[in-house]
């Protein structure tokens, strides 16, 4: 109840208790009136919720920051009694929602259908509601509300750019046996056989041994000896910094094609994710094995794999990574590095400038590793100075190390540091003017 509802109340309160003291008629009238006033708007307001349905439509649960989401509201109304106002009121944690509406006069067995349209601007798990429906009466007295709760979710990736060159890891490893690893892709490395299961594809049924065991008999693989490659990025939270922001997710006008993606949010870590989601793609998409390391609260590893899921998987990491961990991102490092096969590319990236960044470079270095590094200019997002100094002493070691500035076009930065590599089977596709 409204306070106009409760000064009506007081109104209609005030004119009996004159009309029992007085007896004149006008107050008879106004009685009248204001508790038909009341009763009509009461129940105008239990009925103009009544045989509406909300229904709400995406055709996408995954998207990219960057990309344009829409989304489909259909508001049918199954009585014959019109709506004079309806307002849709969406409760999605999404930055921008887009589907708050006003409606007005919705006849009876009709309905309003709309599209909410915004540019996805954050990573993460978003839930798509849930949707409040607020009415009343025509008077405002009654208002009521329903709440429609959420049945779906939108999972949004980080940003990922164009690479076109990069450190290329090398073709084999020592020696050019296979990896002892056993995987469910077919390779050319044939480890043993086994019985038939249920799901298993004909392709790998081992026929001469089906023949003798006279059971269906399926071949088991190993990788084969290209060499892996790991990304790690950096969680550590107190060496990350940022900038203020305020995204604009507003989409008017770009109603039929994608607008230019926007800048990335200027903080080390939105940086980090997007730098390690494309190097991840550039490398599945030249065939390899490629395995993700991310340090925060709570360390996760992905281990390699060239399938194409894989990019999926890194993705859906990548999309819930915070950067919240405590342990330093050099420590952790030193203690995965032992671990890996020699050979491996390890790609490391962090915005970190502590002196033990070379130091664990001088380790995977010796332990047969090659590192490439990637370093996140602190300094330009409100940070610590210092990562000039990093990167001469990464770089007096040989390897490739490039660093990345807050507003910096992240795809030709990159791909700058695959024709300084040194590598000669490098050529980029445009030409770049290297300093």
């Amino acid at each position: 109840m409204t306070t106009s509802a409760r000064v009506i109340l007081v109104m209609l309160g005030v004119s009996l208790f004159a009309l029992a003291t007085t007896g004149q008629p006008i107050y008879s009238r106004l009685s009248y009136f204001l508790t038909l006033l009341l009763a009509g708007n009461w129940i105008w307001s239990r009925l103009a919720l009544q045989g509406l349905t909300l229904e709400r439509k995406s055709y996408l649960r995954r998207g990219q920051v960057g990309q344009i989401f829409e989304e489909r509201f259909d508001l049918k109304n199954s009585l014959k009694l019109p709506r004079l106002l309806i307002e849709v009121n969406d409760g999605s944690d999404l930055p921008g929602s887009p589907g708050s509406r006003v409606h007005t006069l919705i006849g009876g067995k009709q309905g309003r259908s709309y599209l909410g349209r915004t540019r996805l601007v954050e990573r993460g798990v978003f839930t798509l509601g849930p949707t409040i429906l607020i009415s009343g009466d025509p008077f405002g007295l009654f208002p009521v509300s329903r709440v429609i709760q959420a049945e779906n979710t939108l999972m949004v990736y980080p940003m990922m750019v164009e690479i076109e060159t990069f450190p290329r890891p090398p073709g084999l490893l020592p020696g050019g046996e296979a990896l002892r690893r056993r995987t469910h892709q077919v390779t050319p490395n044939s480890a043993t056989v086994r019985e038939y299961a249920p799901g298993d594809s004909l392709n790998r049924i081992h026929w001469k041994t089906t023949a003798r065991k006279e059971k269906l008999m399926v071949k088991e693989f190993e990788l084969d000896p290209l060499a892996e490659v790991w990304v790690f990025l950096d969680g550590e939270n107190v060496i990350q910094s940022s900038l203020p922001y305020t995204p604009v997710t507003n989409v008017e006008g770009a109603l039929f094609q994608e607008e230019k993606y926007p800048s990335l949010a200027p903080s080390t870590v939105e940086y980090g994710a997007c730098v390690a989601a494309s190097v991840a793609r550039y490398y599945l998409r030249r065939g390899r094995a490629v395995g993700l390391f991310t340090t925060g609260h709570l360390a996760r590893a992905l281990p390699p794999d060239r399938s194409g899921r894989q990019l999926d998987k890194i993705l859906e990491t990548l999309a819930m990574y915070e950067a919240d961990g405590e342990v330093p991102f050099t420590g952790l490092i030193s203690n995965q590095c032992r671990h890996l096969p020699r050979g491996s590319t390890t790609v490391l990236i962090t915005p970190s400038v502590s002196e033990d960044v070379p130091l664990v470079v001088d380790q995977l270095i010796r332990l047969g590793l090659r590192p490439v590094v990637v370093l996140i200019d602190a300094e330009t997002f409100n940070g610590a100075p210092g990562t000039d100094r990093v990167e001469t002493a990464i770089a007096s070691f040989g390897i490739p190390v490039a660093t990345i500035a807050n507003g910096d076009d992240l795809g030709e930065t990159l791909s700058l540091l695959g024709v300084r590599s040194g590598d000669p089977s490098l050529v980029p596709t445009r030409r770049y003017e290297i300093l």
